[in-house]
């Protein structure tokens, strides 16, 4: 059975740096299209970043373009997400999601189905 654990959350001031993590265990991550999709309070669950299979592909939320990178460790069976410039409007609470053998990136939801507990960033102004 496949798990994701996001961590890496927390209270950081406007315009610093977070990086979050996610974690795979019972198959290699590099085997999984994966994704970063963030809930603010009372709002839906939104796309943030996306890496391909391969890793050859990241596509970005135009939100966070340019502040936010994503990359993957596969010796360390890890993702991240490399977070710069945070603003207020950036806390939200992140999931980070996978697709075993997808290839190719998606901004929706439904194309994973593996699912990390999320883990809560607060950006202060």
């Amino acid at each position: 059975q496949v798990q994701l654990v996001e961590s890496g959350g927390g209270l950081v001031q406007a315009g610093g740096s977070l990086r979050l993590s996610c974690a795979a265990s019972g198959r290699a991550i590099s085997m999984f299209a994966m994704a970063w999709f963030r809930q603010a309070p009372g709002k839906e669950r939104k796309f943030v970043a996306a890496l391909s299979r391969s890793g050859g592909t990241a596509d970005f939320a135009d939100s966070v373009k340019g502040r936010f990178t994503i990359s993957r460790d596969n010796t360390k069976n890890t993702i991240y997400l490399q977070m710069n410039s945070l603003k207020p409007e950036d806390t939200a609470v992140y999931y980070c999601a996978g697709h075993l053998t997808r290839l190719e990136t998606s901004t929706s939801q439904g194309a994973y189905n593996v699912w990390g507990q999320g883990t809560q960033v607060t950006v202060s102004s």
